[in-house]
């Protein structure tokens, strides 16, 4: 377990804005220098902005409820996530107006991170902040991956697909990100408010129609209408962190400790149950040639809801590794998101070793029909094999971790 916690801690701290930041930041410009973002990790960067950006800023971040941190000219709004909420539209249409009127001498630093779309929420013209809500609420319980909740989120929005960087013409605009999706894509961070939506209105009319969901009239009219702009780009893009620098990270902890890492790649997508069972087959296969192994990857996993219990993607992927591994004392598994809240538990994650099923049994713990009833956080809690880190200032998407040792 220490090893994990090690391992954990070593992910988190590669993506701390503090190291990866500073390196990233303009020289100011002739003008004002406005700072404008939202996401888990933007009120950590806005913090390293201030102490190190050599010129007087102002501005305004939006970040969750609970990941805060101390600025001085940048003011801290925290706001609803996942399900966005009046506190995170209010904060959205005051940054759109911080860019607006400004000049060529002027500079937008924009923040960005994981989270940052659903905390900066501003309906299209015609829809209302429940009509979002109603439509990410029902996206979550589908189980749909990142891309498609941000592609229905850019087509809902007034700020998001390029608005922003369309409002803040013609200062110019630098983006600063830490990715947390699949393949680092510009256009699904925060859902890309400041770079061009190649995405169509059809696409996103595609999405509702494959998981069947029931949208409320209005966004149904406003999808099929299909007349808000794309935005043209505009300005420059930096990723400062990635899933990629946290998991090598993790990966030399692994290694000094006697593991070979193996790594299976920083953008895995699927259903959380069976990305475990492919990993889970792919760790016996390492056991059975008696290789020792850490087998590391990220990305972000779903969970379509068929229960009701409690507990977010990472901690369902190790109840199914559990399951599937059959408590062999030679493997241990641990899943963590790196901002510190798996879905919208509490805590990070969960881990597992070879003991952890007879202690479940020995406390009434059925581990299969906890699986059923998508009720791994409760499990976990009860087992005491939760990762309570709380916020980490960071958010470079999911780390796993599957030791194998013969």
């Amino acid at each position: 377990m220490e090893l994990f916690r090690r391992m954990f801690a070593a992910a988190v701290e590669a993506a701390q804005p503090e190291h990866c930041l500073p390196l990233h930041l303009p020289v100011p410009p002739a003008g004002r220098t406005i700072v404008v973002g939202a996401g888990k990790a933007s009120a950590e960067m806005a913090r390293v902005l201030e102490a190190h950006y050599p010129a007087p800023v102002e501005g305004l971040v939006v970040t969750r409820h609970g990941h805060g941190a101390p600025t001085s000219g940048i003011e801290i709004v925290e706001a609803g996530h996942p399900v966005p909420d009046a506190s995170g539209e209010r904060a959205a249409r005051r940054i759109l107006g911080l860019v607006g009127g400004l000049t060529a001498d002027d500079l937008v630093i924009c923040l960005l991170s994981g989270g940052g779309s659903a905390l900066m929420p501003l309906p299209a013209p015609g829809l209302t902040l429940a009509d979002k809500q109603a439509v990410t609420a029902a996206l979550l319980r589908a189980g749909a991956p990142i891309g498609e909740i941000n592609c229905i989120r850019r087509h809902l929005s007034a700020i998001k697909g390029g608005r922003l960087a369309q409002a803040a013409r013609p200062a110019r605009l630098l983006t600063l990100a830490i990715s947390d999706v699949p393949g680092d894509d510009p256009l699904v961070i925060a859902s890309g408010s400041t770079v061009p939506d190649p995405t169509s209105f059809a696409d996103a009319r595609a999405v509702i129609a494959r998981y069947r969901l029931d949208v409320p009239e209005a966004v149904r009219r406003h999808l099929e209408a299909g007349t808000d702009p794309v935005a043209a780009p505009w300005g420059d893009y930096v990723l400062v962190a990635r899933p990629a620098d946290a998991l090598a990270a993790a990966a030399t902890v692994a290694e000094t400790a006697g593991y070979r890492a193996v790594l299976l790649g920083d953008a895995v997508e699927g259903e959380a149950r069976e990305v475990a069972g492919r990993h889970a087959a792919l760790a016996m296969d390492y056991l059975a040639r008696g290789d020792k192994v850490a087998l590391i990857s990220g990305g972000e996993l779903t969970v379509t809801i068929a229960g009701d219990g409690i507990g977010g993607p990472s901690h369902e992927y190790v109840l199914a590794l559990l399951v599937a591994c059959g408590g062999d004392p030679r493997v241990s598994g641990i899943a963590c998101d790196t901002d510190g809240i798996d879905g919208a538990a509490d805590a990070a994650g969960a881990w597992f070793d070879g003991g952890t099923l007879a202690r479940a049994a020995s406390a009434g713990m059925a581990p299969a029909d906890a699986l059923r009833r998508n009720d791994a956080g409760r499990f976990f809690a009860v087992m005491g094999q939760q990762i309570v880190s709380g916020p980490t200032h960071t958010n470079v998407n999911d780390l796993r971790v599957i030791l194998v040792d013969p």
